[in-house]
């Protein structure tokens, strides 16, 4: 079986949402002060890269990251291909099977440069989480940095997905994936307090 890494690299180079805290990395204590090891420490947003958001991301009452199940960030995941749709509507993706899976990713090209944030990009459409759910769906991913324009300040599409218990995975890296069914595999962190985490995103062939 033939694993697949999806996640974004981690670094300097990270692009974080406007505004936000970047990524960084620093040697804290070197090997040769130590005498034995080099210790590092990181800092960063909670949304930088490829990460799940949790309820609490935006509704202050909302789960933190460590209260989700863990088992909600694994399980058969189908990806669909969509060529840069300003919204992904229900109609979308009515044709698709989804009878043997529990999520869905949507590849849709429109993050093609991973070193800028993106000026627009793809967003779901709140008419999507009821059909998804109804479907037996509960973690919906994409490779764009949100559910949501950049710009909005009401985010019909993270609380339509929270309210049909869908979670949310958000910044995959899909460009090298062809549509089909895979296993999915996107631990976050079990951060007590946070509302989202990094994750090391992968995909293995079924």
């Amino acid at each position: 079986m033939k694993w697949m890494d999806i996640s974004m690299r981690l670094d300097a180079e990270t692009p974080p949402w406007p505004g936000d805290e970047p990524f960084t990395y620093e040697v804290t204590y070197a090997m040769e002060d130590t005498g034995s090891v080099n210790v590092g420490q990181f800092k960063g947003s909670c949304h930088i890269g490829t990460h799940v958001d949790a309820p609490f991301h935006y509704d202050s009452s909302g789960a933190r990251i460590a209260d989700l199940p863990v088992e909600r960030f694994a399980g058969k995941a189908v990806v669909v291909h969509l060529d840069r749709p300003e919204v992904i509507h229900k109609e979308q993706v009515m044709d698709i099977d989804l009878t043997e899976v529990d999520k869905i990713l949507f590849r849709t090209n429109s993050w093609p440069d991973r070193s800028a944030f993106p000026a627009s990009y793809s967003v779901i459409g709140s008419d999507l989480a009821a059909y998804l759910a109804e479907q037996g769906i509960d973690l919906i991913g994409v490779d764009t940095p949100s559910v949501d324009p950049e710009t909005s300040k009401d985010l019909p599409a993270h609380h339509s997905l929270c309210a049909h218990d869908l979670l949310i995975l958000e910044g995959l890296v899909l460009e090298n994936i062809q549509p089909g069914i895979y296993e999915l595999m996107a631990f976050p962190l079990k951060m007590t307090q946070a509302d989202g985490s990094p994750v090391r995103a992968v995909l293995r062939n079924l």
